[in-house]
């Protein structure tokens, strides 16, 4: 008989980004079991950030840059390797290679800086109901969980990393055509360790959850339309002041443009303050499939 007190989701992704190292720059993360396609986007981000931060003392993760070049493999571990490309006197910058099967499979480049006082502005946090007063994602599944496939209902049902209350919720399974923007609040599961890179890596795998999303709300598609094919090909963060991932924040989202197949997304992520700590910005693919001849 096993005793040992099964992880919550948050737990499971803390281990995720709780990287081996197993040479000098070099580290080895894995992904969920649970996970039968392809790796979550979202996961390699925050541990190519976690690997990144792993090289660098004193100094904090201000921007990275990523592209995802290959689909990953769920089923085996993820190679990552760092390259120190500068420590300046006042910010650092890394380099990420993913590789999986001997193929790159993902891209990052990281900057890191000193803090210090400067010159302020931001922009203004848009009214919205307090997330308390908005349905669960639990509250919204158990409404179409009967209309799903037997198959996928444990998936779809399965407890999150991530709790996120939507200001405008889409149904998953009958979207309406709506204008290319969202709002959702989000936090951690559980309360997460002092430690600020790990705030950063886990705001980082927060934040490719639902940003394709919004291209998608003019075109009623959702996640569940097989006629369309859809991944996350690059994504960018800034982080502005600081925050706690397990607090709640809020994601003001827009999708400026879709053409060429192509989704383009933006993102603003503020405290409840109205205080701006971060913004995003994706692009994904939209394509639409085309049957086959017989």
């Amino acid at each position: 008989m096993n005793d040992t007190p099964q992880k919550t989701a948050i737990e499971e992704v803390l281990g995720l980004l709780d990287l081996e190292a197993i040479e000098v720059n070099i580290f080895r993360g894995v992904s969920p079991k649970d996970r039968m396609q392809r790796v979550f986007g979202g996961q390699v981000l925050g541990q190519a950030l976690m690997a990144a931060s792993r090289t660098v003392e004193s100094r904090v993760c201000h921007s990275l840059h990523a592209y995802f070049l290959r689909a990953g493999d769920p089923k085996t571990p993820i190679l990552y390797e760092v390259d120190q490309s500068r420590d300046g006197a006042s910010f650092t910058s890394r380099r990420v290679v993913a590789i999986q099967h001997g193929k790159q499979i993902f891209t990052l480049a990281a900057s890191f800086q000193t803090p210090e006082e400067g010159l302020e502005h931001q922009s203004t946090m848009p009214n919205a109901p307090d997330p308390e007063s908005l349905p669960t994602e639990e509250e919204l599944r158990a409404k179409i969980i009967e209309q799903l496939p037997e198959q996928a209902r444990a998936w779809f049902l399965r407890p999150r990393p991530i709790e996120m209350r939507h200001v405008e919720p889409t149904n998953f399974l009958k979207p309406e055509k709506r204008p290319p923007n969202q709002m959702v609040w989000f936090r951690a599961t559980g309360r997460l360790p002092d430690d600020y890179a790990l705030h950063q890596c886990v705001l980082a795998y927060a934040s490719d959850t639902t940003l394709l999303d919004t291209a998608l709300r003019p075109h009623r598609i959702s996640w569940f339309d097989n006629s369309v094919q859809m991944a996350s090909l690059d994504h960018a963060m800034w982080f502005h002041r600081p925050f706690r991932a397990d607090e709640w924040l809020l994601y003001v989202q827009d999708s400026p443009s879709a053409s060429g197949a192509r989704g383009f997304n933006r993102g603003e992520i503020y405290k409840r303050d109205g205080t701006l700590i971060a913004s995003v910005v994706q692009e994904g693919l939209m394509r639409k499939r085309t049957k086959l001849k017989e």
